[in-house]
């Protein structure tokens, strides 16, 4: 017996081998590599010599801090207002430009929020990084839900015994095998503020009382057509993988269930939600990696803007990397993210797996 299961572990690590030998090369040691890389100031193109800077690069993408700013006053005591009748505040470049604090020096505003007469103000050394990184987890917790729910409500429509089911099948999965490049310049012009086909169909349904909308050109809703697109564009993917569990389950289960009497929705809570749990797993996995490497739609439909709205984590490490030659930046970022989406990862395998 124990020759037997030697000899089967020695075939399977040697089927295995080649994948493991893949991951090993293409995956562990270039996130060494950036590891190191993002303790050193290497640059793409750099007459200097490469230096070990240990966090120095960590400290400057995520250092944060809170400035309290009080009213300002005037000689009798009194808060100075400006004309809307606003309490004026001291400007923060005065304090993060000012000797007296070196803590704060270099950092910029990021956000703030009122606390009764005093204005909280939350500082950062790279503001542009901590909006990639605030819009990157806004998609994500967008994408997630949008992408993993439509397409299991399509697979759940898709598998049924139909006439023309299969044509279904492949329409829905269509925008999948299509380039993401091509996909972002087609819904470009759908967004497009003066002639897109979504201004014009929303302007046809309200009889010309829409008001054309640039959709990418506006900070509060270009990351929201973004989060649209993309989960249309990938649902039928997902889709494919929920349709393979729904196919895994019994259908003596099914029939169970409709001689007890069980509803539809009795019937997807004991019956097929339990059955595509492994399922569930996989493909929340698989979304949130996708979904924390979205590059091609913002480098394709707004590179970043407006206003930074855009920017996200992988387009800033290749903006920094390659545009600006920075690649001990741009491995910086690279290895957040790499360690971000290992932790949530891990948290959803913990959440979803089956209780024992």
């Amino acid at each position: 017996m124990a020759g037997k299961l030697t000899r089967s572990n020695r075939a399977g690590w040697l089927f295995a081998l080649p994948g493991f030998s893949l991951l090993f090369l293409f995956i562990i040691i270039p996130f060494f590599f950036a590891f190191w890389l993002s303790l050193t100031n290497q640059r793409l193109v750099s007459p200097n010599p490469t230096e070990f800077v240990g966090l120095k690069n960590y400290s400057e993408l995520l250092r944060l801090s809170v400035l309290t700013l009080e009213p300002e006053r005037d000689d009798a005591g009194q808060i100075v207002r400006d004309a809307n009748g606003e309490i004026r505040y001291p400007r923060v470049r005065t304090i993060t430009r000012s000797g007296d604090f070196p803590e704060y020096r270099g950092m910029r505003e990021w956000f703030r929020w009122q606390s009764g007469e005093n204005a909280k103000v939350v500082v950062a050394s790279n503001v542009v990084f901590m909006k990639a990184l605030t819009n990157t987890l806004t998609f994500a917790l967008f994408i997630v839900p949008l992408q993993g729910g439509g397409a299991l409500l399509l697979a759940l429509l898709i598998n049924q015994k139909l006439r023309g089911i299969n044509a279904f099948r492949t329409i829905y999965f269509m925008p999948v095998v299509i380039s993401i490049v091509v996909i972002s310049l087609l819904w470009r012009f759908i967004y497009d503020g003066e002639d897109g086909l979504l201004n014009n169909i929303l302007a046809w349904l309200t009889f010309g009382f829409f008001e054309p909308v640039d959709w990418l050109g506006k900070s509060d809703t270009a990351l929201g057509s973004i989060i649209a697109m993309s989960a249309w564009q990938a649902v039928g993917f997902h889709m494919v993988i929920w349709l393979a569990g729904l196919q895994t389950i019994s259908p003596t289960l099914y029939e169970a269930a409709a001689i007890e009497g069980a509803s539809k929705w009795q019937t997807f809570r004991y019956v097929t939600w339990p059955g595509l749990r492994n399922t569930a797993i996989l493909v929340l996995i698989v979304i949130t990696m996708q979904a924390f490497a979205i590059f091609a739609q913002i480098d394709v439909m707004t590179n970043g803007g407006p206003l930074d709205s855009t920017q996200t984590l992988v387009f800033q490490a290749v903006e920094r990397g390659y545009g600006r030659q920075d690649i001990s930046g741009g491995s910086t970022i690279s290895v957040i993210l790499f360690v971000m989406v290992l932790m949530i990862s891990a948290v959803q395998g913990i959440l979803t797996r089956e209780r024992t």
